[in-house]
């Protein structure tokens, strides 16, 4: 995937920014309300942390049913950082 989050070169800073780009437009797909996503990525305990904000409305469907898309969204970001060696976590808000 050219130019996407596992281009192997990326500084952390550009991982960062890829990954949050990446569930940014996860997210967008998924809601009713793409203009109220927002996604804030930090650096915390040595791993990457991006919290999701969602509209209260929308919360529900970024999680899914027993929670199934939440892990989905984790499960596709773990791989990509795991391929750099790093953590990544999601958190998702209202």
């Amino acid at each position: 995937m050219e130019g996407g989050p596992s281009v192997p070169n990326q500084s952390p800073m550009e991982e960062a920014q890829a990954l949050k780009e990446l569930v940014e437009r996860m997210a967008r797909a998924l809601v009713d309300s793409p203009d109220q996503v927002t996604v804030e990525a930090t650096e915390e305990d040595n791993a990457m942390v991006l919290r999701l904000r969602v509209a209260s409305s929308d919360v529900g469907r970024v999680i899914g049913k027993q929670g199934r898309t939440a892990k989905a969204m984790r499960t596709v970001l773990h791989a990509i950082a795991a391929r750099s060696k790093r953590r990544a976590v999601l958190e998702i808000l209202e």
